[in-house]
């Protein structure tokens, strides 16, 4: 299981702080009860990545536990002068990498920090990013991925012949192409060129088979 925890931000800018900061559009949870967003470098790299929830004086941020606080040292030098406030809540939550690798969702924890951009996580696909709400960190680089059409390194998902782990490289003839990101098991989600999905992929010898996910594959030409 993997460990998360809660960013609670809260105060009378709480919603145009992070309207301004997350790839995603606040304003959607005034219908729907949680949203999934990203928070970016200005180079257009992940920092985090989780769902946003309302709360009665601010919104409820999930962040892999071994993240939040530093997410929060962060996020805090970008306050400024909002009255905005930062706390992370321990709930002894877990959420199942089973669960996770088997639906697509990635779980970005400290050594994954900055190593990707949205459209390589599939954040697009996932409705995470709202292409008209406005400037965000990153903002420039995600819009002309977009706009340029489909990008070359996305998620997929692979079953492995035997145990491999997040962080492993993926490789093609010997060839460093890609990178494991999220593992459960045998089954694992992996950032590499999709057109090497069905390559014959290895990681440390250990050989891959492309297991697709229907719902976001292939990239439409």
């Amino acid at each position: 299981m993997h460990s998360i925890q809660t960013i609670k931000v809260t105060g009378a800018d709480a919603f145009e702080f992070l309207q301004a900061q997350l790839t995603n559009d606040l304003r959607r949870l005034e219908s729907e009860a949680e949203i999934l967003a990203a928070w970016c470098s200005p180079k257009g790299r992940v920092i985090w990545f989780g769902t946003v929830v309302p709360l009665d004086n601010g919104y409820g941020l999930s962040a892999p536990a071994d993240t939040a606080d530093a997410i929060v040292k962060r996020m805090t030098m970008f306050r400024f002068r909002s009255k905005v406030e930062f706390e992370v809540i321990d709930a002894g939550q877990t959420v199942d990498p089973a669960f996770l690798v088997g639906h697509g969702y990635p779980f970005i924890g400290s050594s994954q920090v900055e190593q990707f951009t949205p459209h390589m996580l599939n954040l697009d696909r996932l409705n995470a990013i709202s292409m008209d709400k406005g400037c965000y960190p990153g903002q420039e680089i995600v819009a002309r991925t977009h706009y340029k059409g489909a990008t070359k390194r996305r998620t997929l998902r692979f079953e492995s012949k035997a145990p491999v782990s997040a962080g492993d490289k993926v490789s093609l003839d010997g060839r460093d192409v890609g990178d494991v990101l999220n593992v459960s098991g045998r089954r694992l989600l992996a950032v590499v060129p999709t057109d090497l999905a069905d390559a014959g992929l290895t990681v440390g010898g250990i050989m891959l088979t492309h297991d697709p996910l229907p719902q976001w594959e292939p990239d439409p030409k």
